[in-house]
């Protein structure tokens, strides 16, 4: 595939709580602290969740535009996406909230979860026309979808939106596999959805709970790219005897990407790739 590994990290999502994790950032400084510690390790592109003082998922373009300050401050050319999940909301007023930013806090990406589909405890609700007009918007706003993929059927979709005109070349999966209710985090589940992605496609490959270091180890070896961080996995081992940081999971990556003579794909080399504004006050997608 590719001796340069795309490494797409996810900091906080929306499930850890800092009862079962310390190291879990929530804060605005905290996720900002975590973004730049991570950009020194090094990764391409970043997705952020925001959350709200009691530590619930915050929608609310105003507490993403703090973090992306916080982060472009000092990282002017980080990729960066912002979430744009069903889970915790349903309105799509709520949902597209930080599509508006604009300037030096436009968001390079969003994500778009292609179905709905169900967590263990939990549902992410993505009905049709919500996907088909989240994907207007972002188009609207030269916003990349960060394409979510649970399933063969989720790209299935992603082709059909492709067919309407909602989504342009180059494309960026998520593939995220070990979910109860979608595709197993096996090589067999992990080789059909890869097969069936569209051309020029880009992806990343992602394992929730224990299948993290088993899916990126995968990716790795293939050379694609790698969905990592807490918001996916809290344990550093599959005993769970040791809670992980987001700079332990990304410093293992990078040994591991290091052992397989890859490098990790820099920011710039996935702005073009993706084409993508080069950063630095030029955000989001360059118009084809």
């Amino acid at each position: 595939m590719n001796n340069e590994i795309i490494v797409n990290f996810t900091p906080t999502g929306l499930i850890p709580l800092k009862s079962q994790t310390p190291f879990v950032p929530v804060s605005v400084n905290e996720i900002i602290d975590d973004v730049l510690a991570a950009c020194e390790i090094g990764i391409t592109t970043v997705h952020l969740h925001a959350r709200n003082d009691d530590e619930t998922p915050a929608y609310e373009a105003e507490k993403y535009a703090s973090i992306i300050e916080g982060i472009r401050k000092y990282q002017k050319k980080l990729v960066v996406c912002v979430s744009l999940t069903g889970r915790n909301v349903t309105e799509f007023e709520k949902r597209t909230s930080p599509l508006h930013l604009t300037g030096e806090l436009k968001p390079d990406m969003g994500s778009l979860t292609l179905s709905s589909l169900n967590f263990n405890k939990q549902a992410s609700m993505n009905s049709p026309q919500t996907i088909i007009d989240i994907a207007a918007l972002m188009q609207k706003y030269s916003i990349k979808p960060e394409l979510e993929a649970f399933d063969t059927g989720m790209i299935n979709y992603a082709k059909y939106l492709i067919k309407k005109g909602y989504i342009k070349p180059p494309y960026f999966f998520n593939l995220i596999l070990g979910n109860i209710a979608c595709a197993q985090a096996n090589l067999l589940h992990t080789g059909m959805m890869i097969n069936d992605l569209p051309e020029n496609s880009f992806f990343a490959i992602g394992g929730i709970g224990q299948n993290q270091l088993k899916m990126n180890s995968i990716a790795i070896s293939i050379g694609s790219g790698i969905r990592i961080g807490l918001e996916d996995n809290i344990w550093f081992d599959k005993a769970r005897t040791k809670l992980a940081t987001n700079t332990a999971l990304l410093k293992r990556a990078k040994t591991i990407i290091e052992a397989n003579e890859r490098i990790i794909m820099t920011s710039e080399k996935f702005r073009k790739n993706l084409n993508l504004k080069e950063g630095n006050g030029n955000y989001g997608e360059n118009q084809i």
